[in-house]
């Protein structure tokens, strides 16, 4: 057997929780919902987040029954393995690195939107050229890849930090919105009249959740922090399960809360119809003056942090998993000596997210969109395998419910690459997302094609123990 490195155990349930819940809530939570409305309408879009939560919840269940049977970094590429063999880890492992990887230059370019809004004057200088239309500033891409490069220095020292840290953020991200959300509702230019059309002019009921609803995979991605984590948990991974339930339905109503709080402030057609720079921090302004206006700041400030934060830890122990397997270059399953990251998957991803904003954030956007295809399918294979796991090991205590919740879970995850995939759907792929996710399938291949030798020599009982390690004691294995 070769010798297996391990990350140390260090994470505490609330630094696991604040990772997961931050994860959940980006960007998109705050500057959206103009563009929400409009396909939704607001109780639409708002009826859309409590259903994705409801999905999601679901799909946790196996994603706990797999942290409790096989706590190792890796996550969904470890469940792959175990349930579906080296073949389908890989599929699973590549889908899902894209997803992980684009979502911290995503939030870094993110802050640089933020930067623009409230200091247009300073980070719009230093024009450099167009992309899709989006003009490319040399003072943007220089705060983008301050926030990146400061995250990525926290992240290499040390797991600890990054979870206190993790933890401050996430309690200033859902004071904000409490806050915002109650003064919204209170305030005395509000009215529920204001919500009307409830659901999109032109639109079915159904048809406008949908087309929100096809996105829940990437808007409650940030969950499977938890399990990416597991190794370095310093606490029972009996109550993984509770900690993510509780961060999804968390993220659940602050989604649907912050989209009624844009909303219920003035009939949000007008509100639309007038082309705002920033619909949300318009109503704010509008009903809660400066005050208001600062927490909402506040907030999009502590969620792109939270986001770019819990994603290196994500990205980079996912590529810590599938290097120890050699899957991928063995160099990303080093530890560093002293801090005990895995220092070289931190860097990677470091490099590749100071990359991106050059691109312009219209090309992100594109591969973001698509990513929501990878998470589905990382979430269908994690559902999965509690089925294909009880069905090796027939008279299971609880059999019948994990493998219904398995089956359901599952389901879902089809839902969503439907809604994403099939022409007609409301929530289809653009072309642009078509062309990155068929340029990352072609990368994929030619990749595994230079890997596969080696990868398919590893000899079973080797694989089992560089990517499963020491399972505890009670695990369930796969027999047949």
């Amino acid at each position: 057997m070769e010798n297996r490195v391990e990350l140390k155990k260090t994470l505490k349930p609330i630094h696991v929780w604040s990772l997961a819940v931050g994860s959940i809530i980006g960007f998109g939570c705050f500057v959206l919902p103009g563009s929400w409305l409009p396909k939704a309408g607001p109780v639409g879009a708002a009826i859309a987040f409590v259903i994705g939560a409801a999905f999601m919840l679901a799909i946790a269940s196996s994603y706990g029954f797999m942290i409790k049977n096989f706590p190792v970094a890796g996550g969904e590429f470890a469940y792959a393995y175990e349930a579906f063999g080296r073949n389908h880890a890989f599929i699973c492992g590549w889908f899902l690195t894209l997803g992980y990887l684009s979502i911290v230059p995503t939030n870094g370019t993110a802050l640089a939107v933020l930067g623009k809004y409230l200091a247009p004057g300073l980070f719009t200088r230093g024009y450099l050229y167009s992309i899709a239309g989006w003009e490319v500033y040399l003072g943007e891409i220089l705060l983008a890849s301050a926030g990146i490069l400061i995250f990525g220095i926290l992240n290499y020292r040390g797991v600890q930090a990054v979870g206190s840290i993790q933890m401050v953020m996430a309690v200033l991200l859902c004071g904000s919105v409490v806050l915002i959300t109650a003064g919204s509702f209170l305030s005395p230019e509000s009215s529920f009249s204001n919500l009307q059309p409830l659901f999109a002019p032109g639109k079915s009921p159904l048809a406008s959740v949908a087309v929100l609803l096809a996105i829940a995979p990437f808007l409650y991605v940030g969950f499977d922090t938890i399990p990416q984590s597991a190794e370095e948990f310093n606490f029972s991974h009996d109550k993984s399960l509770k900690l993510m339930v509780t961060a999804i339905i968390v993220g659940g109503l602050m989604y649907a809360a912050v989209s009624l709080s844009t909303a219920v402030v003035a009939p949000w057609q007008q509100l639309i119809a007038g082309k705002p720079v920033w619909a949300t921090g318009q109503a704010m302004h509008q009903t809660l003056g400066s005050f208001g206006l600062l927490f909402l700041m506040i907030a999009v400030l502590m969620a792109i942090c939270t986001g770019i934060n819990g994603f290196y830890m994500a990205t980079s122990r996912l590529l810590f998993s599938m290097g120890r397997a050699r899957v991928i270059p063995s160099f990303f399953a080093e530890i560093h000596p002293k801090y005990k990251t895995p220092h070289k998957s931190i860097l990677f991803v470091l490099a590749i997210s100071l990359i991106a904003p050059w691109f312009g954030r219209p090309a992100i956007i594109w591969i973001v969109d698509m990513c929501a295809v990878g998470t589905a399918i990382g979430y269908l294979y994690t559902c999965l395998a509690p089925y294909v796991l009880h069905k090796s090991n027939p008279g299971l205590e609880g059999g019948s419910k994990v493998k219904f919740m398995s089956i359901l879970g599952a389901l879902f995850s089809i839902v969503f690459l439907v809604l994403l995939l099939v022409p007609g759907s409301p929530a289809i792929l653009g072309m642009p997302s078509w062309i990155a996710l068929a340029a990352w399938v072609a990368m994929g291949l030619a990749f595994y094609a230079t890997m596969a030798k080696e990868y398919q020599q590893i000899p079973k009982e080797n694989l089992d123990h560089l990517i499963l390690g020491e399972l505890p004691p009670n695990a369930i294995r796969k027999t047949v």
